[in-house]
């Protein structure tokens, strides 16, 4: 799969699709790093959940290359990391 097709479907991913079924990214992360902070007792902040996330994805990217979903997401979780970050 070329670049564009990669950033392509990461913009649709999480511009379109999870926008939809989640909602706005800042709050659901919020939600997400208020679980976490709970459950790991250490204070979680929403532009760290796609930073995490991204380590996901990096570890799974690197067991299998060839699966471009992990790619894809890696991509849209710095795209969300970026724009919660800033």
């Amino acid at each position: 799969m070329i670049r564009a097709a990669i950033l392509d479907q990461a913009r649709d991913c999480i511009c379109v699709d999870r926008q939809a079924t989640y909602g706005d990214p800042h709050e659901h992360f919020t939600a997400v790093a208020n679980v976490w902070s709970v459950l790991l007792g250490v204070r979680i902040e929403a532009h760290q959940v796609p930073l995490l996330m991204a380590g996901l994805k990096l570890v799974r990217a690197s067991t299998n290359p060839k699966h471009i979903d992990s790619w894809v997401d890696l991509a849209g979780y710095a795209a969300l990391a970026g724009e919660i970050g800033a």
